[in-house]
């Protein structure tokens, strides 16, 4: 028997499929082992030219760390640069973004054989969905579940298109089975999650991402909490408007990505919407329901962005009242569109226009979770923090509140009241053990 370990970066996507590999790694009849493992299986990350370097890092540190290891890479960094990977980093085992289903089989031939393995798809926008799947989750208590894959925005600084392949929905009986799995292993809240998770069914004659999340939460009742992982503005329909606001299982919070509040930037970067209808599509999300959290992604320093659409995109996300701004300096990537735009902004501009937007995401931070000082949440136990002796959770509105008591463990349910401090609360009533 063979030992194996999977190291994880970048998105929740990666998270899903790193979980499913290691189901099948297990088996396949290898064990995990953190401490001395024979193999590394690295799920790299090539959303930013940061996160290329760091999956390359990964790799060398898990080489040096365990000499002899054999090397699985996997992920959007081994789909776009196999070759530059297997150069520098001597990887024995390299399967891009698909294909991850065959890694046992991949690993046994190069235990056979001696030789590397290299099985990179190479025609991604005639892939179909590669069905993984996730029965449970070793060290989570919220539960990952996949529904689609690959995108077709091609968004001018972006090569996610080109790692992933065309957009492709899963089979909506597949998820229906994994949910009820989960649910089986006492998961209470799931959270749908892809590289363009609402653009779900598109490649469907006559099925939605609408038609998916109604009929989750008619198929099963038992469940206690959906989230969704992001949705873009354009895919905010009334008929999810009015889900959402009829349905109190379905997370009182959206992460929605503005990425400029400039008109001539989101033009530039090739979304496909302009400053205007997204703010009507965040009013509408408030009209249905006044106080859900929404979040967003904005990208700082795109090329050509002057003091001026910056300020504007500062002043978007002050009027809009973001509980959170997730903020990105531009990294130019070699192979997008936008690496060959003109007109770059100075690193030192770009540092200045993060931290103001830090700081203004701080302030609204504070002033949303103000408005819950006191009051009642329903918090799902995600783990124990050893320095609060208390279990660490998340409400539907995604307020971060510590709980404490003997009787609580991982994955209980809990209603307290919000302390705005986040000092840990003793007083709570238990809604599922």
């Amino acid at each position: 028997m063979k030992s194996f370990l999977v190291h994880t970066l970048g998105c929740k996507v990666n998270s899903y499929e790193s979980e499913a590999v290691k189901l099948l790694m297990l088996a396949s009849g290898y064990f995990y082992d953190e401490s001395k493992p024979d193999i590394i299986i690295v799920n790299t990350c090539s959303v930013t030219g940061m996160s290329a370097k760091k999956s390359r890092q990964s790799i060398r540190h898990f080489q040096t760390l365990h000499p002899g290891i054999v090397t699985v890479v996997m992920g959007c960094y081994a789909q776009l640069e196999a070759p530059l990977i297997a150069e520098l980093t001597g990887a024995h085992i390299i399967v891009g973004t698909n294909n991850r289903a065959a890694i046992p089989a991949l690993i046994e031939k190069y235990y056979e054989t001696d030789e590397n393995q290299v099985a990179i798809a190479e025609d991604k926008r005639t892939w179909k969905y590669e069905t993984l799947s996730v029965t449970s989750y070793s060290d989570r208590t919220r539960a990952y579940v996949k529904i689609q894959d690959g995108c077709d925005n091609f968004c001018s600084y972006c090569l996610i298109p080109y790692a992933r392949g065309k957009m492709r929905s899963r089979p909506k009986d597949d998820i229906f089975r994994e949910i009820a799995a989960l649910l089986d292993h006492g998961f209470h809240e799931l959270v749908l999650t892809g590289i363009h998770t609402a653009g779900y069914g598109r490649d469907f004659s006559d099925y939605s991402f609408d038609d998916l999340i109604e009929e989750i939460l008619k198929m099963f009742p038992t469940l206690f909490r959906l989230r969704i992982s992001s949705i873009e503005a354009s895919e905010i329909t009334p008929r999810f408007l009015t889900l959402l606001k009829n349905e109190p299982r379905l997370a009182r919070h959206l992460h929605v990505p503005l990425q400029s509040g400039s008109d001539f930037v989101l033009k530039a970067m090739n979304r496909h919407y302009d400053v205007a209808s997204f703010v009507n599509k965040i009013k509408a999300i408030r009209e249905a329901v006044s106080d859900i959290a929404l979040t967003t992604d904005i990208i700082v320093g795109f090329p050509g962005e002057t003091d001026g659409e910056f300020d504007n995109t500062y002043r978007v996300a002050e009027e809009l009242g973001f509980s959170k701004i997730h903020v990105f300096p531009f990294s130019k990537r070699t192979g997008t569109r936008a690496a060959n735009l003109k007109e770059e902004v100075s690193s030192q501009t770009i540092k200045d226009r993060v931290n103001r937007l830090l700081r203004l995401s701080e302030q609204l931070e504070n002033a949303y979770a103000t408005r819950f000082a006191g009051q009642p949440i329903e918090v799902v136990l995600e783990q124990y923090d050893e320095t609060f002796k208390a279990y660490e959770g998340h409400s539907s509105h995604y307020l971060k509140a510590f709980v404490q008591g003997s009787e609580l463990r991982k994955g209980m349910v809990v209603r307290c009241f919000y302390d705005v401090s986040g000092k840990p609360v003793q007083a709570f009533e238990t809604i599922i053990r």
